[in-house]
């Protein structure tokens, strides 16, 4: 009679069971196979190795009182020195959130004089290199045409914007007018200074974002058309893009808007923004339009900011 195939050893009964292909863990990796030259049945394995233990070590009150102390010690130290520094931070955070506000507070008082105590050619200067500033990162330069008496806001802004832009007051109006060095398009870019606080300009931020403002065709600013210029005839329907700026760490509201230097009319003006973007077709964005308006106020703003950092004393 043919001998039985002997099936699987039965599983120990306090064996783990193994874990299931479906479930969340793979299965076990196969157990290392000892080497048999390691095995205490080994050629040799008759040899054992002496094996010595030391001496237990015997329980010493006096010692463990006396480590005891010294870890307790060194524990307090630790804890003192710890709330030392976590105080110290504490403290150092109060004192330069502290001495920021101040500076901020300076910043933005500096900011407001700016108009009357720094020449025309940091503020709007006769030459503005625009690195990347033009459609595909292309390079712009623009040169200086003209520059508006410093004035206020009077006949400045079409009704609405100076409507909108009335809660904020008006200190003075500076502007510019540029050309690029074709001398295809020009650009009038603005610098407003209000005369309201750090609050005011946050307030009137809050609204152009949350209103689209700055986007609305009813807000662009007016360009200043010198007489005998490029921009001699940059008229309110020769506007084709724009950009309005409410600054928040000055007193200051940044404009620029821009135009083709022969004075044709624009039927739809496009925001700076809109019309920079890649893939724009419209003929303000075909033109760079978009980028002459946001690239110069950028500059201009830049230039602001950099202007008002500067110390007026130097150190003695």
């Amino acid at each position: 009679m043919p001998s039985a195939r002997p099936g699987p050893a039965p599983a120990h009964p306090d064996a783990p069971s193994a874990p299931s292909a479906a479930g969340p863990w793979a299965p076990l990796p196969h157990p290392t196979v000892p080497d048999p030259a390691l095995s205490w049945s080994a050629p040799g394995a008759g040899v054992r190795p002496v094996v010595s233990f030391a001496e237990p070590e015997r329980f010493d009150e006096a010692g463990y009182r006396v480590r005891r102390r010294r870890r307790g010690a060194a524990a307090a130290v630790c804890l003192v020195l710890g709330l030392g520094l976590i105080g110290g931070a504490v403290t150092g955070s109060w004192l330069t959130g502290d001495s920021g506000d101040r500076a901020d507070a300076d910043a933005f008082a500096t900011a407001a004089e700016l108009w009357h105590s720094v020449p025309v050619d940091e503020l709007f200067p006769p030459t503005v290199q625009g690195q990347g500033a033009g459609p595909g990162a292309a390079d712009r330069t623009w040169t200086r045409i003209a520059v508006a008496p410093d004035s206020g806001c009077a006949g400045a802004f079409d009704p609405l914007l100076a409507k909108t832009l009335a809660p904020a007051g008006c200190e003075r109006l500076l502007r510019a007018t540029y050309t690029d060095a074709t001398q295809s398009y020009v650009t009038t870019v603005g610098l407003l200074f209000t005369g309201a606080d750090a609050d005011a300009m946050r307030t009137l931020r809050t609204r152009f974002d949350k209103e689209d403002l700055a986007d609305r065709a009813d807000l662009m600013p007016r360009p200043y058309a010198a007489k005998g210029t490029a921009a001699d005839g940059f008229g309110d329907a020769q506007r084709a893009s724009w950009t309005v700026s409410v600054l928040t760490d000055a007193p200051v509201v940044v404009y620029a808007v821009s135009g083709w230097a022969d004075g044709r009319t624009v039927d739809t003006p496009q925001p700076a923004e809109e019309a920079a973007e890649p893939g724009a077709t419209t003929a303000p964005a075909q033109a760079g339009l978009g980028n002459e308006a946001q690239g110069l106020a950028d500059r201009i703003e830049r230039g602001l900011r950099a202007t008002a950092s500067k110390p007026t004393e130097q150190p003695s």
